[in-house]
């Protein structure tokens, strides 16, 4: 097997998706930190000139970027035997995966970043009531389940691992409230579940880290949005 590498960001949701899938498939790998205080890598610009964005996998000097495309791409890879799968083999089961991982990036992720970056009180509230349907879904999904993945966590968990650490400091610096254990209980529970796991907890970020860079981004992202009439 040829050397891995990954291109990642350490404040990076999508990026910890990576590395859990490397751990659990029992692959050996190297980290490439990006320093965004120096701008982006020359390796970031070549290896994904497209998007110019982390995660990036690096397998033997062939790029593969996207994080949801590199879970493909390693649980395809490095299958059988004892390696741990992360999608489904029944084709149903592994096309809803991937249906409910796209709809968790687009609504969940997104949605509650958009919410935290409103300063306007209506708008905000408007969008965490959106935010908050979304994740009504996702609370159907995980319903009598431990997992996504039923006993064992899987690929939609590694999508939507960002939910135990990211989301409470998202609430805090962007000031919403998402999750609860009234609202939604089953998810609530998965989120406790899943981030007990040692392999899980040892590659999260500190989180006075994710707090700095979520009040940076946040501060950003509204002294930049247009100004309405």
């Amino acid at each position: 097997m040829g050397k891995l590498k990954i291109i990642v960001s350490t404040t990076s949701l999508f990026c910890t998706r990576i590395e859990w899938a490397l751990k659990l498939k029992g692959l050996e790998y190297e980290h490439t930190v990006e320093d965004w205080d120096k701008g982006k890598s020359e390796l970031l610009l070549k290896s994904n000139p497209v998007h110019k964005k982390v995660p990036v996998l690096l397998d033997d000097g062939v790029a593969v970027a996207e994080s949801k495309v590199i879970l493909e791409y390693i649980d395809k890879k490095w299958k059988g035997g004892d390696l741990y799968p992360l999608l489904p083999q029944d084709a149903y089961e592994r096309a809803q995966a991937r249906f409910w991982a796209q709809f968790a990036d687009d609504k969940c992720v997104f949605g509650t970043w958009g919410a935290a970056c409103h300063a306007d009180t209506l708008e905000k509230e408007k969008a965490v009531e959106s935010t908050l349907e979304s994740f009504g879904y996702l609370e159907k999904q995980i319903k009598g389940k431990k997992f996504f993945a039923g006993d064992k966590i899987g690929y939609l968990d590694l999508v939507v691992g960002w939910i135990p650490h990211w989301l409470g400091v998202i609430e805090e610096t962007g000031g919403i409230k998402i999750l609860d254990a009234e609202s939604f209980p089953s998810l609530h529970e998965w989120a406790q579940n899943f981030i007990k796991i040692p392999l899980i907890k040892e590659c999260v970020p500190p989180r006075d880290m994710l707090v700095n860079y979520s009040t940076t981004l946040l501060s950003y992202l509204r002294s930049s949005a247009p100004n309405k009439p």
